[in-house]
Parts: structure tokens; sequence; C-alpha cells
């Protein structure tokens, strides 16, 4: 499959991944930190105090209104942003399918993300991280990014839990994490995305869910087959049936909505059958993830 088109790719250049929280990196990079320090971009003045860094008086200030002032700079910074796509058996379903949406989406991001100098890592999983596309950084390298996400395949049952816990206890670094999955698990999302938030990550929850799955078209008597645990289940779908499945997953939606709001965690919702090009351009704008 093409993940993303030439003419869609020169879009993008124009965007970058925005962090809402102050990350301090491991060494210097392109980013402009919120953070005051030691750089080439003056950022104000502020008095100052004994113990400071004569250095970075200003002495200009001083010539003219006799009192020491201390200038600050923006702290360039190293911004890590990790992918993490849901590749379990659930995932490959839908007329617009949401493993293939899935993946777009993370080329998308890793592409915005590396044209912007930030360190970029992919990880696939579904009852733990299966496979990680090792970090990188710059438009060179991106080729590697489309390579992995082409060859990427959906199965397995999910764990949500496991998974979040294998990749934060590898990943001890602040940075941006963006999970991209249906959150269809039996266990559900709370302790998976405990994780982050104790880690006070910079997290961004992305849900996919596909139009057969928000408002399937099913009538009669029919067996019901889990695609991941092997269940069957019988059901006799009728309206009253239906409009209580809506609700459920209404539920289920604003559940995680809410529970993302709470805690400070950026959240989107998508059907798959939603245009790609305007969830990027636009809906990743309004939950601050790019600018």
């Amino acid at each position: 499959m093409q993940l993303l088109d030439e003419d869609f790719i020169r879009k993008l250049d124009v965007l970058s991944v925005v962090s809402r929280k102050v990350i301090v990196g491991r060494m210097k990079g392109e980013k402009r930190s919120k953070r005051r320090g030691v750089s080439s971009e003056f950022a104000e003045h502020r008095d100052y105090s004994p113990g400071d860094d004569t250095r970075f008086i200003d002495w200009n200030i001083y010539g003219r209104l006799n009192r020491l002032f201390l200038k600050l700079f923006y702290e360039e910074e190293d911004l890590h942003v990790s992918i993490l796509v849901d590749a379990s058996e659930s995932m490959d379903y839908g007329a617009h399918n949401k493993f293939d949406y899935a993946r777009r989406l993370a080329a998308a991001l890793g592409y915005i993300a590396a044209s912007g100098s930030d360190r970029v890592s992919i990880s696939a999983f579904s009852e733990g991280v299966s496979e990680t596309l090792a970090p990188f950084r710059g438009k060179g390298q991106v080729w590697r990014m489309f390579d992995f996400l082409e060859h990427l395949s959906a199965s397995g049952g999910t764990s949500l839990a496991a998974a979040c816990r294998n990749f934060a206890l590898q990943n001890r670094g602040k940075g941006i994490t963006i999970i991209v999955s249906d959150f269809l698990d039996e266990a559900g999302y709370e302790e998976a995305l405990r994780f982050f938030v104790a880690r006070n990550q910079d997290l961004f929850v992305l849900h996919l869910l596909s139009r057969e799955e928000i408002s399937p078209e099913l009538t009669g008597d029919l067996k019901l087959l889990d695609c991941e645990t092997g269940g069957e289940t019988e059901v006799s779908i009728s309206g009253a049936l239906m409009k209580t499945y809506k609700k459920n997953v209404g539920t289920f939606c604003r559940g995680l909505k809410n529970y993302c709001g709470s805690r400070g965690l950026g959240y989107l919702f998508a059907a798959t059958d939603a245009p790609f090009e305007q969830l990027v351009l636009n809906y990743l704008r309004r939950i601050g993830l790019v600018k």
C-alpha cells in the first residue's frame, strides 16, 4: 500500500509536532523549549542575583540604568516522539480498514516529527510490544519508517496494559507518546494509560473505529465471532438491540474521552471513513498535537 502520496507529503512540510510540557532532552536539538537556559535566541531579562553567572550580565543595560540584569535565552530542546500502533487482530477490520488508517496516521505524524528534527520511534503492539523501529531523525531517514509500516501486519489478541507497561519500562525518558488504537480490550484502558500518567508523559490518544463498528447494518439471527479470542455469540438483531448497541458504543467513546480529559491527555476520535487529509491537517491541530 502507498501510505502517503507526494502531494500530501508536501502539505505536511509546514507542520510540526508540539509538546505541551517542558521536556528536557539528552542533547541539544532544534526545538525551542519553554525552559529558560543558554542558547542563541534571547528570551528576556531578569534582575541579577548574587551567585548568578556574570557572563550573562547585560552590560549595555548596566551602562544606561546602573542596574544589573541577567540575559535569559530559550534553551534548545531534543524532543522524542514515540508512536504506538495497535497491530492486534481487531484492527484489521472495516471497509475503510482500521489498521491501514492507523499506519497512514503513524506515517504522517512520523514524517512531521522527523522533518522538524525530532527523534522518532514507532512500535507495534498487540499482546505486548511486538516490533519496534529504532529512533531516527531527519527526512533522509523517513524511508525506514515507511518500509517498517508497510510491512507490518495485524495479528493476535489485545493487551493494552502489557504493551504500555513494556513500553514504559523500556522508554524512561520524557517526550511525546502517541497511541493509535481502537482500544477494544476486555480488560479496559485505564490500567494501560495509567503507566503514562504516572510518568508525566505528554500523551495523545488517537481512537479509531470503523463505520461498521459505530453503526452496523445487521439484521436477523446471527452468530458473531470474536476475531481475537475465537469466542462465539448467537444474537437476534432487533431495533431495540441495535439501539442499545449504539448507546453502548457512545458510552465507551465518551468514557475514554473523559478519562483522558480529566488527566490532561490529548484525545481524538475518528471513524476510518473520515477524510484522512482533513483529520491530519485540521483535527490534529485542534487537539494541540501539531501546529
